[in-house]
């Protein structure tokens, strides 16, 4: 099956990480299910570290593969990321926008600070918004073919829609891209490419080097798999395939506007243990 995804410029956020980098790996060969080689050109941002992309690059090399460096967060960088000109890429016809902060410690509101959540919002949604404002910018320039395959990926999260406890700054971010931000660039992107599509891929955990501290702790890990038929965490590779195929005309052309979870049938996070609610009948009763 072919996703009509050869020669297709992709430019990947945050492109180093566990994500970025198996969603980067699926675009340039795609093997599952006897998929055919895709070919895709991939322009691989990174903000600090560019080293997990190297294998990639020695594998195929500067016709298929470009990485820049930006910070997203400020204007200026992504501005400049999106003027670069890669010989033989063309425009920018699928985004992917993967990158984000997920601050690590529990900081209920009450006791969070306004320089926390205004580094969250600027590293997630800010950051977001600016990203696909170039893109779109650049669209309008894009030839007609290009623009036929004009889309968005967003990767949002299972706590924009859940809300885990102490991560109110991150749940904002993603509930904004996932119910906000996608559903009007939905209708903003046909203005500019009339074929052109959004979506967004949300997963619950991922078995990525961030997460891999926090996942060793039953503490944080059992209040999300307690509500998981599927009863494990997901792989890298089972988000990136949902976004290459997304992305794909061929079998998402009438997709957009659309919240995917990949979150293995999550129903929200556990709130209450058994002890917990023990404990307050006990205390109903005096």
């Amino acid at each position: 099956m072919d996703l009509a995804l050869n020669d297709v410029h992709v430019l990947v956020t945050g492109a180093s990480g566990g994500i970025g980098l198996a969603t980067c790996r699926l675009y340039l060969t795609y093997s599952k299910v006897g998929l055919e080689e895709q070919g895709a050109k991939i322009t691989a941002h990174y903000n600090t570290t560019s080293s997990t992309l190297d294998p990639l690059l020695d594998e195929y090399g500067p016709a298929r593969v470009h990485t820049i460096q930006a910070n997203l967060a400020q204007e200026e960088d992504v501005i400049r990321m999106m003027n670069v000109k890669t010989e033989g890429f063309g425009a920018v016809q699928v985004l992917v926008v993967n990158h984000g902060y997920f601050p690590p410690n529990d900081v209920p509101v009450s006791r969070m600070t306004l320089a926390q959540w205004n580094s969250t919002l600027n590293s997630n949604l800010t950051s977001s918004f600016l990203v696909v404002r170039e893109y779109l910018r650049h669209l309008e320039d894009a030839t007609a073919a290009e623009k036929d395959k004009a889309a968005i990926v967003m990767i949002g999260s299972a706590a924009g829609k859940y809300g885990p406890f102490g991560h109110a700054d991150y749940s904002a971010t993603k509930s904004g891209m996932m119910y906000g931000l996608v559903m009007t660039l939905k209708k903003e992107i046909v203005k500019i490419a009339p074929k052109g599509r959004v979506n967004c891929i949300a997963p619950g955990w991922v078995k990525t080097p961030m997460a891999a501290h926090a996942l060793k702790n039953p503490e944080i890990l059992y209040p999300s798999l307690a509500t998981t038929p599927l009863k494990k965490v997901a792989t890298p590779e089972d988000v990136a395939t949902q976004i290459v195929f997304v992305s794909s005309t061929v079998v998402s052309g009438h997709v957009t506007g659309e919240v995917i979870m990949v979150d293995g049938g999550m129903e929200g996070f556990l709130v209450n243990r058994p002890e917990d609610i023990v404990s307050t009948q006990a205390k109903a009763k005096l």
